[in-house]
């Protein structure tokens, strides 16, 4: 069975949507769908999709697609997502699922009532290192988990940051988290993989770092975020910045048994060496240990580049497979609703403590 898959919006993230569908076997991109005509007609053609609309209900009416990939702006994702299940698709939503957790629990329930399935675009928690992070938990390596850090930094300078910085009118200006909300769900998602509360404890700060120059609602967009998370046995540490460098993307998980390191900017995991031999003899192995670890990293990701495997969207590519398998085989969607419920009321939660100045702080 070959899935067709259509796209609505064709901005920047669309064309790697594409691109890793192309990769996979069961899926194959027949329409795509932008506002702007001109934006459908250039994905179509540098990709030979056989079909380009600027009409959204014309594209599910002829195309009549499996499943409907929507990279659009999220105040836009509830509305779409519905018309697509209406035809009949399943949805894949880019991250932000919505725009807050009522939204997403309305959603989720659509999806439900109408047996179509949906998943969000949490592509990391499908890297490579995200699998070898669950292995090693199922295995029993980590022990049970006490604490969780999670960092990602940003560039602002970057791509993706000039464009919001340099229009007072960009679509991130008006989400209730503005910057934070395009992009927490990183730091949030892993944090969910160990704490299940629904309701954990939250105290959230943010702050503004840059200078203002603008004179306009771009000069109130917080651009430093920490969060502390306590659950009833996990506690989390969230950290979002624009201005540490190097720019990093990395989780640390303690636990009972071991303490393991991922870093997604390097692709390594590494699980820490504590002391093992008395005196400073232990204390010295463990470094030893350690520059192992990295050295079988580094060889690993020779290999995988050698092999044409090693991939920044890696992980969206495994999220696609796993959401069309789960489509053809009948199975539960990659990502569970519940944890996808939670991520959602946990970002409103910090949003609301951050308020519009980011002078929020304290516990829920």
């Amino acid at each position: 069975m070959k899935l067709k898959v259509a796209i609505v919006g064709c901005g920047k993230i669309a064309d790697a949507h594409v691109e890793e569908i192309e990769k996979i076997d069961t899926a194959e991109v027949t329409a795509v769908c932008d506002l702007e005509r001109l934006m459908a007609e250039q994905l179509a053609v540098r990709y030979g999709v056989p079909a380009y609309f600027d009409d959204y209900a014309a594209m599910l009416a002829e195309a009549k697609p499996d499943v409907v990939h929507i990279t659009t702006p999220p105040q836009s994702h509830l509305p779409l997502s519905k018309l697509a299940i209406d035809a009949g698709a399943h949805v894949y939503i880019e991250k932000p699922f919505t725009v807050d957790h009522a939204e997403a629990v309305e959603l989720v329930d659509y999806a439900l009532r109408a047996r179509r399935k949906v998943v969000v675009g949490h592509s990391y928690e499908f890297d490579p290192l995200s699998d070898a992070l669950r292995k090693l938990v199922d295995d029993g390596v980590l022990g049970e988990a006490v604490h969780v850090e999670s960092m990602m930094g940003y560039n602002l300078s970057g791509p993706y940051g000039a464009a919001l910085l340099g229009d007072s009118d960009h679509w991130i200006h008006r989400l209730p988290g503005k910057l934070f909300q395009n992009n927490i769900n990183h730091l949030m998602h892993k944090i969910a993989w160990f704490i299940p509360d629904e309701k954990p404890v939250i105290s959230a700060v943010g702050a503004r770092r840059r200078d203002v120059t603008f004179g306009d609602l771009r000069d109130d967009m917080l651009d430093e975020m920490r969060v502390i998370m306590a659950g009833r046995k996990t506690t989390a540490y969230a950290t979002f910045s624009s201005h540490a460098q190097p720019l990093k993307h990395c989780a640390r998980v303690y636990g009972t048994e071991n303490t393991i390191t991922l870093d997604y900017a390097v692709r390594t995991l590494t699980i820490d060496q504590g002391e093992k031999l008395p005196s400073a003899i232990g204390r010295l192995l463990p470094t030893f240990a350690q520059s192992r670890q990295y050295m079988r990293a580094g060889f690993k990701n020779v290999f995988r580049f050698m092999k044409a495997d090693y991939q920044f969207f890696a992980g969206m590519k495994a999220l696609f497979e796993r959401f069309y398998d789960s489509i053809i085989e009948d199975t539960d969607p990659p990502i569970a609703y519940d944890e996808i419920l939670r991520v959602t009321a946990w970002m409103d939660e910090i949003y609301a403590q951050l308020g519009q100045d980011g002078r929020g702080g304290g516990e829920r």
